[in-house]
């Protein structure tokens, strides 16, 4: 086919950014080559990018529609998104047999092996260029997916998701030029001729990889693993969650057009819609073909596909319990506000949101004095109802619940103990179906934790425990059991005790999580920002992989040898 994207117009265009990339990974100083603001977008903003109001009507345009992306092995069509928000979606998408579509998957490997790590690089810069040109359409088929209000729908499923795939092509990229494309190799012997032979490394793709999209963060998740793989040499079958499709099938059909004008078979990249309750993720994970799989969700199914998925690297984001240890603090105020935040971003519906809050029976020590358990927590809850005492703020923040799973989920935690902080309806004026609630915090005692204590297993939601421990000490030692046991994407804590930080610290490395400070400006323990921080740690039973490090992309690939006598 001929390329209307030449390697020469590829590399002007992409290789400063890929190089700022490779520098920011090394440097993990702050870098983003995508605008926060809906304002960079759009007139006055980026060059042919879609502004707030054209964004808009793109997405209106794809709404009660269908998705054709001309794949191979169509058997049908498929939908049934509502958005959290109430209205019925109506896209429908290409069903796919995947007995017709794998092999045509596998058909254009050669040629995109043969192209290299870098032409692969830049051809998936071009395709993050196209996605990032669109982020306000983006904005709201992530919101509307997912539940997300707008603005973070906008942030963290555009230009926040974009760094994540972009940091993913740099480390796929780094890693696959640590050997030489060519080598010449001479080995002495003595008096004799020495022997020679010309050699070739060639990083070839393991086959192809599966990603098993997420309902919350849907390209937030998804875009690492699509594009780690891309990179490394791999066709890409996206599996979107059935509630969330639109995102990652804008996503491939993108994709596909930029593989078809650089001169590579558009199957390389793929959708896999499935029909309501067919459940096409194990038959899938399980098939010869799939030697790579992205997945994050529950911990159920995760454990599942590492226990069954034999064949294929796995790599899964699960379910974990994120703990902040209270000790004490010198900006109470600072601390009441940044937690509050915390707790209430997106109704708690992000795998960082903090779920145990670790408080001393007798209290900690702060800036404006000695603080009770009873204090900690009513300041707490105060300072929650305080952001979120105004409902069109309250709405920004809080989104929509996803599902009813985290309704029913939030109705029965009040159950549990004296609720703090009971939680609340919220109307949203612009979406009166909208199922809307404001974080619960529920007090629990912490003396003797067992298996059935409610604060040892995830509570998905937007739910909080108050947990009253005995010491500090008891904290750091829950803390351990914790994440050894049940796993965190996040553990915070706040301390003014270099002892106590010095216990903090040991433990997370010990125990290999993830660990803020003393935040309390404008940072937050849920929030991690690509290129310098790493989203999980790989190594505690949250996750079994970290976004994004080295160990994320290189077993992607492998580095084959060619020799040849001189």
């Amino acid at each position: 086919m001929a390329a209307e994207l030449s390697p020469h117009q590829l590399t002007e265009k992409h290789r400063p950014t890929l190089d700022r990339a490779l520098d920011a990974i090394r440097s993990r100083a702050y870098w983003s080559p995508h605008p926060e603001h809906p304002k960079a977008y759009g007139e006055g903003g980026s060059p042919g990018s879609l502004g707030a109001a054209e964004g808009k009507a793109a997405f209106d345009a794809v709404l009660n529609t269908r998705v054709d992306l001309g794949q191979p092995g169509t058997d049908g069509w498929t939908g049934g998104e509502i958005s959290p928000y109430g209205p019925e979606l109506g896209v429908e998408y290409p069903h796919a047999d995947p007995d017709v579509l794998i092999p045509a998957m596998r058909a254009g490997m050669p040629a995109w092996r043969e192209a290299g790590p870098e032409t692969r690089a830049l051809v998936c810069l071009e395709i993050l260029a196209r996605i990032s040109a669109r982020t306000h359409e983006f904005g709201h088929a992530v919101m509307h997916t997912s539940g997300q209000a707008f603005m973070m729908a906008f942030q963290a499923g555009g230009p926040h998701a974009q760094d994540r795939g972009l940091e993913a092509v740099a480390y796929a990229y780094e890693e696959q030029i640590r050997a030489p494309r060519t080598a010449d190799w001479s080995k002495p012997q003595g008096k004799r001729d020495p022997i020679e032979l010309h050699k070739t490394f060639t990083a070839a793709g393991r086959g192809i990889s599966l990603l098993i999209g997420c309902n919350t963060f849907p390209t937030w998740n998804g875009y690492p693993g699509l594009f780690a793989s891309l990179a490394t040499g791999n066709p890409v079958l996206v599996k979107p969650h059935p509630r969330a499709v639109l995102p990652l099938a804008l996503t491939v059909q993108l994709a596909r057009e930029v593989l078809t004008e650089a001169g590579f078979d558009p199957n390389l990249v793929a959708l896999a819609a499935e029909r309501p309750g067919e459940g096409i993720a194990k038959s899938l994970a399980l098939r010869p073909e799939i030697r790579i799989i992205d997945y994050t969700g529950s911990t159920a199914f995760g454990d599942w596909l590492e226990a069954n998925a034999l064949q294929a690297q796995v790599y899964t984001e699960k379910a974990g319990v994120n703990t902040i240890v209270l000790d004490s603090t010198d900006d109470y105020r600072g601390m009441l506000s940044n937690l509050a935040f915390s707790l209430s971003l997106y109704s708690g519906q992000m795998c960082t949101t903090p779920q145990n809050l670790l408080i001393p029976r007798n209290g900690i020590t702060t800036d404006i004095g000695e603080k009770t358990y009873d204090d900690v927590v009513g300041d707490i809850a105060a300072a929650v109802t305080g952001l979120l005492g105004d409902d069109a703020r309250a709405n920004a923040l809080l989104g929509a619940l996803v599902n009813p799973e985290v309704r029913a989920r939030l109705e029965a935690a009040a159950k549990l103990g004296e609720a703090a902080l009971p939680s609340r309806e919220v109307a949203n004026p612009d979406f009166p179906d909208a199922v809307v609630r404001t974080p619960l915090i529920v007090k629990l005692d912490g003396a003797k934790p067992d298996d059935d204590s409610p604060y040892l297993s995830e509570c998905f939601g937007p739910v909080s425990f108050a947990v009253a421990v005995d010491s500090t000490a008891d904290a750091v030692a829950l803390l351990r059991r914790t994440i050894r046991e049940k796993g965190a994407m996040t553990v915070g804590a706040y301390t003014t005790s270099p002892e106590v930080e010095g216990a903090l610290v040991d433990v997370c490395l010990d125990e290999s999580a993830q660990l803020s400070l003393n935040l309390t400006s404008g940072v937050y323990v849920n929030q991690t920002a690509a290129f310098s921080d790493f989203h999980g740690s790989g190594g505690n039973p949250a996750a079994n992989a970290a976004l994004c490090d080295g160990a994320f992309v290189s077993n992607r690939f492998r580095t084959l040898e060619v020799r040849r006598q001189r």
